[in-house]
């Protein structure tokens, strides 16, 4: 918004004066505030700093101590530079008492050897500066605007660090407080330069107020959080300290995400989400990016040299049909949970609900990390009614998506039926995980169908239940004894029960192939109910 004083130099109405640099040529970048016309020696003490003082020099003294001090004066008021005109009390050159106080204090001494109309230059320079402070609050009209009706419409995170880095056409990242970062846009930079590293860097920055700017690290901060609860950070990537627009760029933004934290409770969280689309593209990508790495490694769950083990949660839910948006909580609610367990157990890992059914994890192990004993932690940890499976462990990110699928086939087989224990695995599902595999299968589907169909048909018409005496049959192994006490039912019912299913199946149940035959077609039937 201010101009420098080498701005000011080059303008045609200095230029006149023939300027010359004498002393503190590395203050020219020094933002000029205010031009100032000043032929008083004492003036130091009236000024705020960021003018430009414009003298002839009639005034002031010729003891050099005295010129010291009054050019000390300028610079402990914080003034931008100082012009004097070589016509009325120095003609040729300025004292060097004078010209060694403005190098000692970095202070940008010029002079003019030709008279200047100094009312013409305060003019210009004051003029510019008063338009340029118009524009930058007409901005700031527009910044506010802008965010003020991506507020209204409910705008994603994405929505509104994309109307960030339009507005600055700077990188944006929105961390936690815990420097994982939930979303970002490059503004067309390269992904990786971005956010390789982001984790360690990101601790060393601090502002000490909730917004700064970390000159260090070339980074704008501003603290995201609303009703006195902060929870992330919003960051400008900016190479050189920013204009103040973009400060209010920054703070209109943190503020439009609070909001959306505030309405969107019904919804995953940020970390959720950003965890989610990780998730989502390690499934559907053969071999992850670097940019997807990187990304996952910014959320701090590094997925190079790690132990990669995919976990599958599914909730129990209860046989009544509950609505699409209960079952959704239940999932927002599991996923919280599995992700505060993993904490808990110290384990680094992408927590999400990728589908309508199961919330997935992708745990990142250290190499030496005893995988069976986290596992089991984690299972002890998620104590809510679920079924927790776990895939095989890879160390290579390109084999996570295999971990991943593979313990939702687990978790799928394990809902089911079998065994009711804290963690499933690929060998505890044994068949029927295959036929889960299979379960869409129009062979599969017309071999259940023609092994049961008689009995099932003969169920519905009578009001049997031959197909509930068969299962217990195929449970226990073909021992008649130990079926009949599993169905509740005396030795004799349940021997007349048997009898009427062969009768109807055509089949002898004794032989093993038809009781095997039989017990695959019911697995397979009860993956279709």
């Amino acid at each position: 918004m201010y101009p420098t004083v080498a701005d000011v130099l080059a303008l045609p109405v200095v230029r006149h004066g023939r300027p010359r640099v004498v002393a503190g040529a590395e203050g020219l970048d020094n933002r000029v505030r205010w031009v100032h016309v000043a032929e008083v020696a004492d003036i130091g003490h009236l000024l705020k700093g960021g003018e430009l003082v414009l003298t002839t020099g009639i005034a002031l003294p010729d003891d050099p101590a005295a010129l010291a001090k009054y050019l000390d004066g300028l610079a402990e008021a914080g003034v931008a530079g100082l012009v004097v005109e070589l016509v009325r009390h120095w003609s040729d050159a300025l004292p060097p008492a004078l010209v060694a106080a403005a190098d000692r204090n970095g202070l940008p001494l010029i002079t003019l050897s030709r008279e200047t109309r100094y009312v013409t230059v305060t003019e210009t320079v004051n003029g510019q500066i008063v338009d340029a402070q118009v524009a930058e609050l007409r901005a700031a009209e527009q910044v506010h605007q802008v965010f003020t009706e991506l507020t209204v419409a409910g705008a994603e995170p994405a929505d509104v660090l994309r109307e960030v880095v339009r507005l600055t056409e700077r990188p944006a990242v929105l961390e936690t407080l815990s420097h994982e970062v939930l979303a970002y846009d490059t503004a067309g930079t390269d992904p990786g330069d971005l956010l390789t590293g982001w984790l360690p860097r990101s601790r060393t920055v601090h502002v000490g107020e909730r917004t700064g700017y970390a000159a260090e690290a070339g980074w704008l901060v501003t603290i995201v959080g609303a009703r006195g609860h902060d929870w992330g950070r919003l960051i400008l990537v900016s190479d050189e300290p920013p204009p103040h627009r973009h400060v209010v760029v920054a703070e209109r933004a943190a503020s439009a995400l609070a909001v959306h934290r505030l309405v969107a409770r019904d919804s995953d969280s940020l970390e959720r989400q950003a965890h989610r689309a990780v998730l989502g593209e390690l499934l559907a990508a053969p071999v992850p990016s670097a940019e997807l790495l990187a990304r996952a490694s910014a959320l701090g769950v590094p997925l190079t040299g790690r132990q990669l083990v995919g976990v599958a949660i599914r909730p129990r839910l209860t046989e009544t049909r509950q609505p699409a948006g209960s079952a959704a909580a239940v999932l927002r609610e599991l996923a919280e949970t599995v992700s505060l367990a993993a904490r808990r157990a110290k384990v680094s890992a992408l927590v999400a609900g990728v589908d309508e059914l199961s919330v997935r994890a992708l745990l990142s192990l250290s190499p030496k990390a005893n995988v069976d004993a986290v596992l089991d932690r984690l299972a002890g940890e998620v104590r809510s009614p679920r079924v927790l499976a776990a895939g095989t462990t890879v160390t290579s990110p390109a084999h996570a998506r295999r971990s991943l699928v593979e313990a939702a086939q687990v978790a799928a087989a394990a809902t089911h039926g079998g065994e009711d224990r804290p963690l499933h695995r690929l060998e505890d599902v044994r068949l029927r995980g295959l036929l889960h595999l299979l379960a869409d299968d129009e062979r599969v589907q017309a071999f259940a169908a023609r092994e049961l169909g008689p009995l099932l048909s003969r169920d519905a018409a009578a009001g049997t239940r031959l197909v509930q005496a068969l299962r217990h049959y195929c449970e226990q192994g073909g021992n008649k004894s130990a079926a009949a006490a599993a169905a509740h039912t005396s030795r004799t019912a349940y021997y007349q029960q048997l009898a009427r299913i062969e009768q109807v199946l055509g089949v002898p149940l004794e032989d093993p192939e038809s009781m095997l035959s039989l017990y695959v077609a019911l697995l397979a039937h009860d993956l279709r109910e």
